[in-house]
């Protein structure tokens, strides 16, 4: 039968393999028989393939953000006194910039963010006016699960917002807004007898003063003074001007970090803002962007982070990666895997 094979395609389809170099990994799943812990199952993702081997990488980037010290580097000849010292070297870490857009504060990886920024282990945030917003109005009001499908004439008529598939009733922005207008009135004033400059960074500052409740991510941002920076705060010329004063500020924590670190969740403005900052400092050492964003339109939020090599804004030769999935399916994982591991257990 073999002899009625045409030859090209015995060739075609039977063509020999080359050898496997020995470094090689195989394909692996997680060995359910022995009923892995979270973390053993976690480790398994690098093996899988596909988008789980991204979300492995992205595990194994986080972590060495976590546990650089500048104390790893050899001192170099032109080395200031004060950053010789083995002490401040050994205490000297890769500052964490963390971005997301506001639909991820409207769900329950607020939860997952608000840890990280109450455990100081990020330097600084960049979200969207709705990553602002939508925390202090879920400390005036509940957002309900809901689902995609629901009726938006029906919603409307029923004073309920959606948000994919969750619930936001407009009672709880009428909260806000009674909330909020109080603490404009006074900052005004503040600024009219002060001088007060209130870029988007003190105003997200003062407000996460103001609200003094321990469920807000700037709560604990102003708790821990880790800044946050939100251009699109504000919109006209006067916007325009805070947010150059933010921007110059974000640049400069920038330029002055050691080692730079983007865990970007989504993509837009949170995601552009971070990624330029870092050609100041000729690109980030570690990067991790989770997004579903496609590259065909030539998006920014859809680049890979090859393209932001091309620029600058990822450094040469550093390790990145990019999760294609919705952030909060793997953030959390990537959070248990990483950050999480510090918490003690009882």
């Amino acid at each position: 039968m073999s002899s009625l094979i045409p030859q090209g395609a015995t060739t075609a389809v039977l063509k020999p393999s080359e050898p496997m170099p020995e470094e090689a990994i195989t394909v692996q799943g997680p060995n359910f028989d022995e009923r892995p812990t979270l973390e053993t199952l976690l480790g398994s993702y690098e093996r899988i393939g596909f988008q789980a081997n991204s979300l492995g990488k992205a595990i194994n980037i986080v972590n060495k953000m976590r546990r650089w010290r500048l104390s790893d580097e050899p001192i170099p000849a032109d080395e200031t006194e004060e950053l010789s010292n083995p002490e401040v070297r050994a205490r000297t870490r890769c500052n964490i910039f963390l971005g997301y857009t506001s639909n991820l504060i409207s769900s329950g990886l607020r939860e997952v963010i608000l840890h990280l920024v109450k455990h100081k282990h990020v330097a600084c945030i960049v979200t969207t006016a709705g990553g602002i917003e939508e925390d202090f109005i879920k400390c005036l009001g509940k957002t309900y699960l809901a689902d995609f499908s629901l009726d938006g004439a029906d919603l409307r008529r029923r004073g309920m917002n959606r948000i994919g598939n969750l619930v936001v009733p407009n009672d709880n922005y009428c909260l806000f807004e009674d909330w909020l207008t109080p603490i404009l009135n006074n900052m005004l004033a503040e600024q009219n007898s002060t001088g007060q400059v209130w870029t988007p960074s003190a105003f997200v500052h003062r407000l996460g003063k103001e609200i003094n409740n321990e469920e807000s991510v700037y709560y604990w941002a102003y708790k821990n003074n880790i800044p946050v920076f939100c251009p699109a705060l504000t919109d006209g010329s006067i916007g325009d001007m805070i947010y150059f004063h933010s921007f110059k500020a974000l640049n400069e924590l920038a330029r002055t970090s050691m080692k730079a670190g983007m865990i970007v969740l989504g993509g837009g403005v949170c995601k552009h803002q971070i990624a330029n900052a870092m050609l100041i400092r000729n690109g980030a050492d570690y990067s991790v962007f989770i997004n579903t964003g496609q590259e065909f339109d030539g998006s920014d939020s859809g680049a890979r982070p090859d393209e932001a090599v091309s620029w600058g804004k990822i450094r040469v030769g550093s390790e990145s990666v990019k999760v294609f999935a919705d952030a909060t399916l793997v953030f959390p994982l990537l959070v248990a895997a990483t950050f999480a591991q510090d918490v003690s257990m009882p």
